[in-house]
């Protein structure tokens, strides 16, 4: 009688655990030191890669704008404004979780909001330049580009709609595995299928169709003709762009699709979980990289920085005039 008592008792113990550490963080649940401290220094990286690139290339497309070539600077200030934004938010708030344990509310759901309206609005920025580059230059006020400009704000928009679903319908908690607030689906299999159906097919289906067709058109050479000029635009770089988006955000999509496939609601693997934030963090460092690798890009960068930290000049010499005494 004794021992069924103490079965028992352990087993409703080991459920307690189990169901906190779905729930609220434990310190048993939390990253063993070497792990967290590993995690923390990675993060800690892909922050200040994605703020100092990120701030950088916005200097440099401000203050350089005459010195190289970008006719299509509505998509990339977006792509930009968004890594920035992931880089100080939310790698900034996964490294302070992992850190302190976990994330407490409202920043939590605040977190979630965001990194889904961030991952939404990269990917239309990247989809709307695509688009641009098939169908080429269009002037401030015209109805394409009016158009571009409804585009990529419905990008942000639309994130930040599917994003606050789950903060309305309080589907948000703490993910250890994650570092930051996800969605965890506890009721209805139905719920989770018809959201994540709707928020892949709309935030992230939609656009990568536009980035394929447009992509495959341009291989193609089926471009506008208003694109065939001889100065090397910055949009060289999309497909090095699209390539590092492809690769950033796939463990992401693999962790939603297996998810898709769980009838028992359970997330997918704790390491899988772990390498899609890491990788999605890291598409925010990269991308500033990936900008200058544009020689004119690159070049405007170097003599803006050069030309700050270069001392003032003395007078020179340029020219004698003859007086008649």
């Amino acid at each position: 009688m004794h021992q069924s008592l103490h079965v028992k008792f352990e087993l409703d113990i080991k459920d307690e655990v189990t169901e906190l550490c779905n729930g609220t963080v434990l310190m048993e649940c939390l990253w063993p030191e070497p792990e967290k401290w590993v995690l923390a220094a990675v993060l800690g990286l892909e922050m200040i890669m994605g703020v100092v690139g990120n701030c950088f290339v916005l200097l440099v497309k401000v203050m350089c704008r005459g010195q190289f070539c970008c006719h299509y600077w509505l998509p990339f200030i977006s792509l930009t404004l968004s890594d920035l934004g992931c880089s100080l938010l939310i790698i900034s708030g996964s490294l302070l979780a992992i850190l302190t344990g976990g994330q407490s509310s409202p920043w939590c759901e605040v977190v979630s909001l965001l990194k889904f309206a961030f991952i939404t609005s990269s990917i239309g920025s990247i989809a709307i330049l695509c688009v641009q580059r098939l169908i080429g230059r269009a002037s401030t006020g015209s109805p394409i580009f009016v158009v571009m400009v409804t585009a990529c704000s419905a990008s942000w928009v639309t994130g930040v709609v599917f994003g606050s679903v789950p903060v309305v319908y309080a589907w948000i908690r703490y993910d250890n595995a994650e570092m930051l607030c996800a969605v965890f689906w506890e009721s209805s299999y139905s719920d989770m299928l018809v959201y994540i159906l709707c928020a892949f097919s709309i935030c992230i289906f939609l656009p990568f169709l536009l980035i394929c067709f447009s992509s495959l058109l341009n291989a193609a050479g089926c471009c506008s003709r208003g694109n065939s000029d001889d100065e090397a635009d910055l949009s060289e770089v999309t497909p090095l762009l699209v390539a590092s988006y492809m690769l950033c955000y796939t463990p992401f999509v693999m962790s939603e699709l297996i998810l898709l496939g769980r009838l028992d609601l359970s997330p997918a693997p704790q390491w899988l979980r772990t390498v899609s934030s890491v990788m999605s963090y890291l598409d925010c460092g990269l991308n500033p990289l990936i900008y200058c690798s544009h020689q004119d890009f690159r070049e405007a960068g170097l003599a803006l920085l050069w030309t700050n930290k270069r001392p003032p000049s003395e007078p020179v010499l340029t020219a004698i005039t003859k007086h008649e005494l």
